[in-house]
């Protein structure tokens, strides 16, 4: 997963009743182990697609922020390793966190 862990800094409970089917994506952690995560929103920035995931057995864990990609037609999910991108991604998730409180 990431070394960008975001720590959830909002009041509001991630069990939505929407009416679209949770999107889970399985990750594999640094020790190795798969771990469901749940797509919660993605946001722009610039010219790319960012994905907010948390972990879908224990949602008040920290979540995670990857870029979204197109790779041979296949959605992709990549660790965000620059830091000027990492910077302008964190700016824009408080935003998107401010506009939710």
């Amino acid at each position: 997963m990431s070394d960008h862990k975001h720590e959830q800094g909002h009041d509001h409970a991630h069990d939505h009743d929407h009416d679209h089917e949770e999107i889970v994506v399985t990750l594999t952690d640094e020790e190795g182990n798969d771990v469901d995560m749940v797509l919660i929103e993605t946001f722009d920035v610039a010219e790319s697609v960012y994905a907010i995931l948390l972990e879908r057995d224990n949602p008040e864990s920290d979540g995670i922020i990857l870029r979204v990609e197109e790779e041979d037609g296949e959605t992709v999910l990549v660790n965000i390793e620059d830091e000027a991108e990492w910077n302008r991604v964190e700016e824009a998730y408080n935003q998107l966190v401010a506009e939710h409180e």
